[in-house]
């Protein structure tokens, strides 16, 4: 998207007979590819009330997605989109965010993309304090692909690459970002769909770095391998075993297979954004030579 592009218009608002967050979907595309029981359109209702509640202009917002089930989810929105190659999400959403700092770029895809294949552009990513938002969308497995093992897929869980367990220690993914610099991470189920819904919004308005783990069942594959039955199951699960700890020790937040899971806003604070970093570090060194940075359209 170039700077001479004319912003595409706002949506309209929703008739009274429409569902409310139908303005923001792309409605024609439906129904949706995701299977039944499926978390990913939770979370995705979700995410576009929480656009609705941050007050965002969606003339300014632009969310970008990689492979897998949840990488879909740009081609439902009804805002500008990119559907990326596969765990290139966020180097090309940091490529926008650079080249237009005065849009508000949201990364939304699934752990898979996000931790396997794209792992070293998300550690870098939290590392430089990048001014994104990154929804990761957790569900154990690859699921696009027949449910093989990932780098979430907790010990003993079975997948097809891991018919008689898994034996590879898992990421504990908000240690791993925090731990590299993001300076806003959350975890919620898709049964938490407020908690969820506002965390989201969170995300979107805090400056820097922002990561939300959303806990999403697959049923086809996680559930139905590892016996632990259909989306209900799940929920029922998720309501039961879930434990909120805001501000928890995020060393702490491992999932194991069966065990209660921790869930809530473990990190939220304030350091310079990669753009304002640089630009005061070359104004100090550089003094009235130096003229900073404001992307692409503010050179135009």
């Amino acid at each position: 998207m170039s700077p001479e592009t004319t912003p595409a218009p706002a949506p309209p608002a929703a008739a009274p007979d429409r569902h409310p967050v139908e303005r923001l979907l792309r409605t024609e595309r439906m129904p949706h590819i995701w299977c039944p029981g499926c978390g990913i359109g939770t979370s995705l209702n979700c995410f576009v009330r929480a656009i609705e509640g941050a007050g965002i202009d969606t003339r300014k917002l632009v969310v970008v997605s990689g492979i897998g089930c949840t990488g879909r989810v740009a081609g439902y929105l009804a805002l500008d989109s990119f559907h990326t190659t596969h765990g290139r999400a966020i180097p090309f959403a940091e490529g926008l965010a650079l080249a237009r700092p005065d849009l508000k770029v949201a990364v939304y895809s699934g752990d898979g993309d996000l931790v396997a294949i794209g792992g070293n552009h998300l550690i870098h990513a939290a590392r430089r304090n990048v001014n994104l938002t990154v929804i990761c969308v957790n569900n154990f497995v690859y699921s696009m692909t027949g449910g093989q093992a990932g780098p979430t897929s907790p010990l003993t869980s079975v997948g097809t690459t891991a018919p008689y367990g898994v034996y590879e220690p898992p990421f504990n993914l908000p240690h791993l970002v925090a731990s590299c610099g993001a300076t806003y991470v959350a975890r919620w189920t898709v049964y938490h769909v407020r908690q969820l819904a506002k965390a989201m919004q969170e995300a979107l308005t805090h400056p820097g770095f922002s990561f939300v783990e959303v806990i999403s069942p697959c049923p086809p594959y996680y559930g139905r391998r590892n016996r632990l039955g259909a989306a209900v199951d799940f929920h029922k699960f998720y309501k039961e075993k879930s434990v909120v700890k805001h501000g928890a020790e995020t060393r702490e937040l491992e999932i194991t297979l069966g065990s209660p899971i921790v869930c809530g806003k473990f990190v939220d604070l304030e350091r310079p954004a990669l753009l304002d970093e640089m630009n005061k570090q070359l104004t100090a060194r550089l003094g009235d030579k130096y003229q900073p940075y404001q992307g692409l359209k503010g050179q135009a």
